[in-house]
């Protein structure tokens, strides 16, 4: 089965933080990591269930820098052929769901694909891996 994996990339932070500068991009990479992680591990265990699971996420931001608008609404954008011959699309709450995540749940829903929301704290074996990085 081929699987959209949705998890958040871009870290949610508050819209009026009051720290420092530094002290907000320190926070933002750190977070950012953790998604990374995060979705990797989502990423495992969809192939874990047998399936044949697509982060673009994790490809696109190799080669497109997220925080430059028109690249980030150009892998947003190219990701949608990829929903079009899913035959799922498997969103991890865990962490939220971000802004990115919405839309393409939006899109998935405007298809008429199927959607189902996973935990990787719910297999054993996942959660324990993904604690054992991050607590």
């Amino acid at each position: 089965m081929k699987v959209i994996i949705e998890s958040p990339y871009r870290p949610l932070l508050p819209p009026e933080d009051k720290t420092p500068e530094y002290v907000q991009t320190l926070r933002h990479q750190a977070i950012l990591e953790e998604n990374m992680c995060y979705a990797r591990h989502c990423l495992s265990h969809s192939l874990a269930e047998g399936e044949s699971p697509f982060a673009s996420h994790l490809l696109y931001t190799q080669v497109l820098d997220d925080t430059v608008a028109a690249q980030r609404e150009l892998g947003l954008t190219q990701a949608r052929a990829w929903y079009d011959v899913a035959d799922l699309c498997a969103i991890y709450t865990d962490r939220g769901i971000s802004d990115g995540m919405k839309r393409g749940i939006e899109y998935a829903k405007k298809i008429g694909l199927k959607t189902e929301e996973r935990s990787i704290l719910d297999d054993e074996y996942t959660a324990k891996s993904y604690r054992s990085r991050w607590g």
